[in-house]
């Protein structure tokens, strides 16, 4: 009986000695698997890593240079809003400069900015504006021997000549300084224009000691209103053009007396002068 025990313990023992030694090989080969595959996904891991990597650089190198790029952008623009933008007829306009005309059109009633065909003509539009609005502020329309005339690029004021002058001369009287005043006052309100000075005369024939003929007398008296502005009312000589008509531009026939003192007249035309016009602009800002 008691080798009957004996046997039946040591074969117990052996088969428990069996089943770990196959759990052991079973788990050590789990084991050997389990760490190859971590060592195959950590190097898939790195792999991964260091191509994210070369992704993030990349994504960072495109952001530096959309910025850089909208930086210049931004640059183009702020020099292009200064400089150049349009060109029409070799007519060069800043963006800016062409908000400010733009403004200044919103003003002008429909019918007569129809008129404007180009983008000169909108200039030219917008000036004659500005400086129609000035001249009727001013009270030189006031009197019935002066007519203003504006149309959509230039503006002519005529004087009849017996407010300025005596009969066949070309000193300026002293009470014209009134008047020339008023007109110095409006010249110099719109920078962006120069002056000429038209001389104009009736058709009768004129000599003497100091004047050789029509062509003579209204060049001196255009030459005289000149002075005038120049010296007394300090307007930049360089805007002012003399001209003498003589009797060749009548605005009605020499038939009667009446009609020749309308022909006798001065004549302010104030043109665009759209650089001028531009360097305005330019110190106004």
């Amino acid at each position: 009986m008691k080798k009957t025990t004996i046997s039946i313990t040591a074969i117990l023992l052996l088969s428990m000695s069996c089943v770990s030694k196959k759990k052991y090989v079973a788990l050590e080969t789990q084991y050997t698997d389990t760490k190859a595959n971590l060592q195959k996904t950590t190097l898939a891991k790195e792999v991964l890593q260091s191509k994210f990597l070369k992704i993030e650089n990349r994504v960072t190198q495109y952001n530096e240079k959309i910025n850089s790029l909208k930086g210049d952008n931004i640059s183009l623009k702020k020099e292009n809003y200064i400089k150049l933008d349009r060109v029409e007829n070799s007519l060069v306009i800043s963006k800016k400069n062409l908000e400010t005309m733009r403004e200044t059109l919103l003003k002008v009633t429909p019918a007569v900015l129809a008129k404007a065909k180009n983008l000169k003509d909108s200039l030219n539009l917008a000036i004659s504006y500005n400086l129609k609005n000035k001249i009727n502020s001013s009270n030189l329309s006031d009197s019935d021997n002066i007519d203003i005339d504006i149309d959509q690029t230039v503006v002519m004021i005529s004087i009849s000549d017996n407010l300025l002058f005596n009969t066949a001369s070309y000193n300026v009287k002293n009470g014209a300084y009134s008047i020339i005043e008023k007109l110095a006052n409006v010249i110099k309100s719109e920078p962006s224009m120069d002056v000429m000075i038209e001389g104009h005369t009736d058709s009768r024939t004129i000599s003497t000691d100091f004047i050789q003929d029509n062509w003579d007398l209204s060049v001196k008296r255009a030459t005289s209103i000149i002075r005038v502005l120049e010296n007394k009312y300090k307007i930049d000589g360089s805007r002012l053009i003399a001209a003498g008509r003589g009797s060749t531009i009548p605005v009605v026939p020499n038939t009667t007396k009446e009609n020749r003192a309308k022909n006798r007249r001065i004549r302010i035309v104030i043109l665009p002068n759209l650089n001028k016009f531009f360097a305005l602009l330019a110190t106004d800002q």
